[in-house]
């Protein structure tokens, strides 16, 4: 019996201290450099990844680029604090009373930051492929966009494009420029289209332009990109929401119950 050789490891073609910063980077984010921690001397750093000195400083400037990390030259440099935030989907939809603050915003305050939103447009606009496929809308197909940006202590966190078709969204405060008390959800089930199921599509994108300046990004560290479609009674499609944020900062916790 001939036993297949092993497939060669891929070359890994970035530069040294970009190597290193992601090295740092995930034990950051792993917990094991926790908030707070102090990062190895800059000694012990160019003995383990045998770098130089100039090498190394590249790299730790790259994480203070990212906000993952604080120090300046010559002194420790540490884990920043309340960085890496795990975000739990399904707290974010279920419905809220009229009277409650939006769920993003209560979630956001558990961690003890300020949270708030930004309305950047509301317009009836062609939506992306992969939403109009979820909407179920023909190729010239329209929809209502309320797109929005999220920001966390005032720095920006996610952009959040919501779209719905036009026979729930018409005449309804969907189309007004200003936020929806409860959040859209509970907007949704006083309408008369509650949310029953919610599906989640995640993938990890390197940024677009518009991205990459609206997060304020300093690198091409890639996004988190959800496609989360809304399904009420019927399973008819009743929101598609495409939700963006920087990668190396957040975390999506799913919990399943065997039933």
């Amino acid at each position: 019996m001939t036993v297949p050789k092993a497939e060669p490891e891929a070359a890994d073609r970035r530069s040294l201290h970009e190597r290193i910063a992601a090295d740092l980077r995930d034990d950051i984010m792993s917990g094991e450099l926790a908030p707070g921690a102090r990062l190895p001397s800059t000694a012990q750093l160019k003995e383990r990844f045998d770098a130089s000195n100039a090498t190394v400083q590249k790299a730790l400037q790259l994480l203070k680029e990212e906000e993952l990390v604080v120090g300046r030259a010559g002194a420790a440099v540490t884990v920043r604090e309340h960085r890496q935030r795990t975000v739990r989907p399904a707290d974010l939809v279920t419905p809220g009373a009229p009277d409650e603050p939006y769920r993003w915003l209560t979630e956001a305050a558990r961690y003890g930051t300020h949270a708030r939103s930004v309305i950047l447009d509301v317009a009836e606009t062609r939506p992306p492929a992969d939403v109009r496929a979820a909407l179920g809308l023909p190729e010239e197909g329209t929809a209502l966009l309320r797109s929005q940006i999220l920001l966390i202590d005032d720095e920006p966190a996610e952009l959040v494009d919501s779209y719905y078709p036009w026979d729930i969204a018409r005449a309804t405060p969907l189309t007004d420029r200003r936020r929806i008390k409860g959040g859209t959800p509970a907007l949704l089930t006083e309408l008369g289209h509650p949310p029953r199921r919610s599906v989640d599509r995640i993938s990890a994108r390197v940024p677009t332009q518009e991205q990459y300046r609206a997060l304020h990004l300093t690198s091409s560290m890639p996004v988190l990109r959800t496609l989360r479609v809304l399904h009420s009674d019927r399973e008819e499609p009743v929101e598609v929401t495409v939700m963006v944020k920087a990668g190396h900062l957040y975390e999506l916790q799913y919990e399943f119950r065997a039933e």
